[in-house]
């Protein structure tokens, strides 16, 4: 047993680059563990200093001095941000609400509708099952109804905390930003001169997460808008709230396109029942979510390592029980991530 974990060691470990990298990604992990909830505002700003470094790059070829193409991407974020805090938030809290007022008698009108399945289908459903699924989806609500009221009592720290975020996230960004190539020098100051397998690592690593947040933002916000305009031209309540969550569906590949489809199907049905207003706009979501899948992704991640399905889908549930949104939206490049460490490190016979 010793000798198969010392031949193991020596071939795995026998690089002094090798064991740098590995204690690294163990400090890394150990303080995105234990530290996450208290670095969040920095871990936020840092993702979304990555979102924007791409445009910075960008503007400087075009021979843009360096701090002007900050100030002036900086002022667009802060422009992005002030839209989505007084307009689009407003009116999503305003749907949200309007939503909930009116879901007991949604949930009637849902019963009468399904009471009709019985009728045409007996031998696959019963009128028992209808009432206590119906039943059961009331006590659910119920349920959210009492976790809306405890939410509100407790919204004060909540707010507070808000609004640091609200000036802590600018702040940084703006300084990973401006200040990037000092903290990069800053922080390969304390590595090793032989670092040639960290620098590979990293730019994959640069290359992966940069290019996969980049193109998912691009992807949320191309979904969304197509889905809103969609839902609005044929007159479906609360084209924006849904439209919102078809665009978030697509941070979990397979899973949120599957979620989010019963929120649209119950919302059309209660508007429209089963009318031929209903099936267009089934089949035009349908044809969104096929034209997301085999058209959008494959032109906006073409650069990214392949992964099969079940490695994306274990890596979604590791990240996400492990940080919650962010895992899930990191999910997919730390993963690829993964992957290229596999592939990268040096390996010995022994």
């Amino acid at each position: 047993m010793i000798k198969v974990l010392r031949n193991w060691l020596y071939r795995y470990f026998s690089d002094e680059q090798a064991v740098v990298l590995a204690v690294l990604l163990i400090l890394g992990f150990a303080a995105v563990l234990g530290l996450g909830g208290m670095l969040a505002p920095a871990l936020i700003g840092l993702v979304l200093a990555f979102l924007m470094q791409g445009l910075v790059s960008a503007l400087e070829r075009l021979h843009l001095p360096h701090i002007a193409a900050v100030w002036l991407v900086f002022i667009l974020f802060v422009g992005a941000l002030a839209l989505c805090l007084l307009v689009l938030v407003p009116l999503l809290w305003q749907q949200v609400s309007t939503l909930f007022k009116e879901f007991p008698r949604m949930l009637g009108e849902w019963q009468t509708l399904f009471l009709l399945l019985p009728e045409r289908y007996p031998n696959l459903i019963t009128n028992e099952q209808v009432v206590q699924a119906t039943t059961m989806l009331r006590g659910e609500v119920g349920n959210f109804g009492q976790w809306v009221l405890t939410f509100s009592l407790a919204s004060v720290p909540l707010l507070a905390t808000i609004m640091i975020y609200l000036v802590l996230v600018p702040i940084l960004v703006f300084f990973f930003l401006k200040d990037r190539e000092l903290i990069g020098r800053w922080f390969r100051g304390y590595l090793p001169d032989e670092r040639a397998l960290i620098s590979h690592v990293a730019a994959e690593m640069n290359r992966q997460i940069a290019n996969y947040i980049r193109g998912k933002v691009i992807e949320i916000i191309i979904v969304g808008v197509v889905s809103y305009i969609t839902f609005a031209a044929l007159g479906l309540n609360y084209a924006i709230l849904l439209a919102a969550l078809v665009g978030l569906s697509v941070v979990v590949p397979y899973i949120g396109a599957v979620v989010v489809t019963v929120p649209v199907a119950l919302i059309g049905l209660f508007q429209w029942g089963w009318s031929d207003q209903f099936l267009y706009l089934m089949l035009i979501y349908g044809v969104i979510q096929t034209l997301d899948g085999n058209v959008l992704v494959p032109v906006l991640f073409s650069e990214a390592v392949n992964l099969h399905p079940v490695a994306i889908i274990c890596a979604v549930l590791l990240f996400g029980g492990l940080w919650g949104f962010w895992g899930v939206f990191f999910a997919i490049p730390l993963a690829t991530l993964f992957k290229a460490l596999l592939e990268a490190w040096p390996r010995r016979e022994p």
